[in-house]
């Protein structure tokens, strides 16, 4: 039964700038990738299965799980020796989905195999089907971690190595890596979007011709898709044939030093980590000059490679913004054409470490955002009254301690609190519960009772009580929910500065650790939900530098308002168990209702943080308390919460060693 037939490539209404990467890619696979990033319904899935039709056929050897190469086959490859016979097959489009075991990914020991036969056999997984082909990764962001860092090892090597149930197999996996993502669900970290060669933001058409044209090729394909397909099957052989051209031409491309020195002074320009950046960009324009038919690379073709493959290596932090000015490029480009045409003397006593670019004084490198100043310096209102301020900048940021949530969960992957996982470390076997067979305890449970069996020939003779499953042990993403004091308690310009830079600090470190977010304010009578909880969260940035400070402190409301985001998500995503992030001087002047007095106020806050702590949420007071005189509230809200309370310098990782746990009932530090 043949495969039903693919959208194709040439069909595809507009997204130039994604077929031209995805076709680079194809042209010199060495390139590193596509990751396509966009809202939802902008057919970036549809573009990329539509690649696979155009690669070249294959010759593969017979037999060969793996693919190798006839002409080349790998000398490790695990199907080795291999025969003479060969066969012609198309390239491979391999789709690794989200919830896929790191089992499937890499391969594991052939269970039935071992069971039945008594050898342990490798059984392979998407990167050997992937070899020589395309493999595709819908929702790259919302892949495991350790998943991602075997998928983009794989791909900078070439070779997938595998070491785990007694199997010890290293065997070749080249292939063209596409990722596909929307940023609203959360963003992939900056060192795994380094990895990707190029990158892609794709949008929607405004222009109602397009979208016209979408719609009507789309209707036609739905209403006879062999039709559809064998009208354009020429212009996709003409693109098929263009690419095995290109890759016939690509060695044959020539770099000139010129250029090369162009490539070199744009990734400088742009301040990029690393050399991938010049490699990625050399690689590209080499592709790009192929492409065109050229025999050397020209300046036009270094432009067309830095819009792909720089404008995500600027993403530093996970506040910065994605994507690159057209000045800002056009600006490097003439900057860059002067160090193309500037050849340095040849001097063969010149140090081969100290060339251009390698001396100069060291800069500083900005530490994060810097606050408000200008302005004049706000007086602090303790019992404040209404007047508004202005928001006031965020300040310095630094590496966020780990706030951990305690006990053993079963949430979303991520890289924060302790949590029963299907695919994290095994930590024993059990009989009881766990994720998938422990094979060896499996094995080793049987093995005694084999001659009582009348096992008589190979495998083994196998009873319910003997199968053991792997209890792992993993990471998970929790609902982080940061509630600030913006009251005029708090409002102190210098206070609040260093509060924002300590929030946007958490922020970052939630990021990291993949984290949903959400942020509480309170000033005035009443608390706010800032930000609904959400896994975006440059949105969370932007709204706290829009945060406004001043007036009365009704921190009974706030810590209300939290309960009820924390009993409303909960039914959204019961398993992702939630982090309350209190940043507070404890000084409440509002209580329950508009109640006014500072005893009630406290008083009201203090039974709120009881009914917050009976709920079971843990919870970690960070006390924005200064002057020479304390009081010492925000102390005492932390024991009705039951968990820790810190001084808002203890936050960075820097300052104290070891690992902040919010355990309920301890208020002091693990180390």
């Amino acid at each position: 039964m043949s495969a039903a037939p693919r959208f194709p490539f040439s069909a595809v209404v507009g997204h130039d700038d994604l077929r031209l990467a995805l076709l680079l890619n194809a042209v010199h696979p060495r390139i590193g990738g596509v990751l396509v990033r966009g809202e939802k319904g902008t057919a970036k899935s549809t573009v990329v299965r539509a690649l696979a039709s155009l690669l070249p056929a294959l010759d593969v050897v017979d037999d060969c799980r793996f693919g190798c190469d006839p002409t080349a086959p790998d000398p490790q490859c695990p199907d080795a020796p291999h025969g003479d016979t060969a066969t012609r097959r198309p390239a491979q489009l391999v789709e690794l989905p989200v919830g896929a075991t790191e089992d499937r990914l890499i391969g594991s020991l052939d269970l039935e195999r071992a069971l039945t036969e008594g050898v342990r056999a490798f059984q392979p997984g998407l990167l050997a089907g992937a070899h020589r082909g395309v493999l595709y990764v819908d929702e790259v962001n919302l892949l495991h971690d350790h998943l991602v860092d075997l998928l983009l090892d794989a791909a900078a090597m070439g070779r997938a190595h595998v070491e785990r149930d007694g199997v010890s197999v290293s065997h070749a996996s080249s292939f063209l890596l596409v990722g596909t993502m929307n940023p609203e669900e959360g963003e992939l970290r900056p060192q795994l979007l380094d990895r990707f060669g190029l990158t892609v933001q794709v949008a929607a058409s405004r222009e109602v011709g397009t979208r016209t044209e979408v719609v009507r090729r789309r209707l036609a394909f739905e209403a006879d898709p062999a039709g559809f397909a064998a009208h354009w099957a020429d212009a996709d052989a003409e693109l098929a044939e263009h690419i095995r051209a290109a890759r016939a031409r690509v060695e044959d491309v020539v770099l000139p030093d010129s250029e090369l020195r162009r490539i070199s002074a744009l990734c400088a320009a742009f301040d990029v980590d690393g050399m991938r950046a010049d490699l990625v960009l050399a690689r590209t324009a080499i592709a790009h000059a192929a492409w065109r038919g050229a025999d050397a690379v020209t300046e036009e073709d270094v432009e067309a490679a830095a819009r792909l493959a720089l404008p995500h290596r600027r993403r530093r932090d996970p506040f910065d913004e994605p994507g690159m000015a057209e000045d800002q490029l056009q600006q490097a480009l003439s900057d860059a054409a002067e160090q193309a045409e500037d050849q340095p003397p040849e001097d063969p006593d010149d140090d081969p470490d100290g060339g251009p670019g390698g001396g100069g004084e060291p800069q500083d490198e900005p530490t994060g955002p810097t606050g408000g100043g200008g302005g004049e310096e706000q007086d602090q209102q303790p019992g404040g009254g209404d007047s508004e301020r202005a928001p006031v900048g965020a300040g310095q940021s630094f590496r966020a301690r780990l706030l951990e949530v305690p006990g053993l969960g079963e949430g979303a992957p991520g890289r924060r609190s302790r949590a029963r996982s299907r695919s994290g470390r095994t930590t024993r076997a059990t009989t009881v519960d766990g994720h998938g067979l422990h094979v060896t305890a499996t094995l080793a449970a049987a093995a005694p009772h084999q001659a009582a069996r009348g096992r008589s020939g190979p495998g083994l003779v196998l009873r319910s009580d003997d199968v053991r499953r792997s209890l792992r042990e993993g990471r998970e993403g929790n609902l982080v929910l940061f509630a600030v004091d913006a009251s005029g308690s708090m409002a102190a310009r210098d206070r609040m500065t260093a509060v924002s830079g300590a929030v946007l600090s958490l922020l970052r470190d939630a990021y990291q650790r993949r984290d949903k977010v959400g942020v509480i304010t309170f000033r005035g009578d009443q608390a706010e939900v800032a930000l609904p909880p959400t896994s975006s969260v440059d949105i969370a940035a932007a709204r706290l530098r829009r945060m406004r400070t001043g007036g009365r402190t009704p921190l009974a409301d706030g810590l209300l308002r939290t309960q009820h985001v924390i009993r409303t998500e909960s039914t959204r995503d019961p398993q992702r168990r939630p982090l309350v992030v209190l940043l507070t001087d404890g000084k409440a002047t509002v209580g329950v209702q508009g109640a006014t007095g500072s005893k009630q106020a406290v008083d009201d806050a203090l039974r709120a943080a009881r009914v917050l702590a009976g709920t079971g949420t843990a919870s970690v007071v960070v006390d924005c308390e200064s002057g020479p005189v304390k009081l010492g509230l925000a102390n005492q809200v932390a024991a009705a919460l039951g968990g820790p309370s810190l001084r808002l310098e203890e936050l960075s990782a820097e300052h104290v060693a070891g690992v902040v746990r919010a355990v309920s009932g301890d208020s002091g530090l693990a180390a």
